[in-house]
């Protein structure tokens, strides 16, 4: 029988992600300079990019935002946006092209003009009112409006996993490690989390059904889905018998969110007890517009 909602639990902590950009940009300046010829071209767990596409799609993106967000610059859309699907599909032909522009640009040019945007980037999300409405909203979550507290937060797991990639890509010269201290690693997980009351929509149960998600190395962390009323709600901890549990460690999880682990690899990866439907939906939920 499912366990009823634990006092344990606890509401998630407002998410705080705006100070980290400063210092996880100078960890990829460090990283970029530090490649050599080969390593610009070695390929990442993001599809057909290389090394050097990924940094090319990091400085695309920043520019973007910057334009759009930061200076009111009208994107250029071709046909309509009103789906997540239209959206997926804009998102996919901006990141192309910023990709494909990339190639004109040398390594160091490359790691030059991050150096800059990184920097104009950082500024501006402090500037932000964490509070006041997002001009684009965290579609992966499925919210139709977003804070900038959120957006935000997703623009570091950006950065964080992009990042990562490179430093996967690379081998231990990468040093992964870095991006897996707590510092880095929590705001992630804290923010890719939010995922999981969307990824669990379709997803019926009895009320008090619960389902915990740990983190099994350091630091240990646990989050927990509950089944209130007609919708899931999501906490910080671990119900004390909870319907569903599965435990995970660091690299597994955020290659999971970040659609770096692949389903039928899940099961593997991962440390999972209990019913099937409430295992499977964790493992298609993914923290990125795919």
């Amino acid at each position: 029988m499912p366990n009823v909602y634990m006092p344990a639990l606890a509401p998630l902590a407002p998410l705080d992600t705006a100070p980290l950009f400063p210092d996880l940009h100078a960890e990829l300046l460090a990283l970029l300079r530090a490649l050599n010829p080969a390593d610009w071209e070695r390929p990442t767990v993001a599809g057909a990019w290389r090394v050097r596409d990924v940094a090319a799609h990091l400085l695309d993106g920043e520019l973007r935002v910057l334009a759009a967000h930061r200076d009111g610059h009208v994107l250029p859309v071709e046909g309509p946006v009103a789906t997540y699907d239209e959206i997926v599909a804009l998102i996919q032909r901006l990141n192309a092209g910023g990709v494909a522009f990339g190639t004109r640009l040398s390594p160091r040019l490359l790691t030059d003009l991050l150096e800059v945007t990184g920097r104009w980037m950082s500024a501006f999300v402090a500037s932000l009112d964490p509070d006041a409405p997002a001009l684009f909203a965290v579609a992966w979550a499925g919210e139709a409006q977003s804070d900038n507290r959120f957006d935000t937060a997703r623009e570091y797991t950006e950065r964080w996993h992009h990042q990562m990639q490179i430093r996967s890509a690379v081998g231990e010269r990468g040093q992964p490690a870095v991006l897996l201290a707590p510092k880095y690693l929590v705001p992630l997980l804290e923010t890719s989390v939010r995922v999981l009351p969307h990824a669990y929509r379709a997803v019926s149960a009895a009320e008090g059904t619960t389902v915990t998600l740990g983190l099994t190395s350091d630091p240990p962390r646990a989050w927990t889905l509950s089944r209130e009323g007609a919708s899931w709600r999501l906490y910080s901890g671990e119900a004390a018998q909870p319907t569903a549990r599965v435990m995970a460690e660091s690299d597994a999880l955020w290659r999971l969110f970040f659609n770096a682990l692949p389903v039928g690899d899940a099961g593997q990866a991962l440390a999972v007890d209990g019913p099937q439907e409430l295992i499977t939906p964790l493992f298609h939920a993914r923290s990125v517009m795919v």
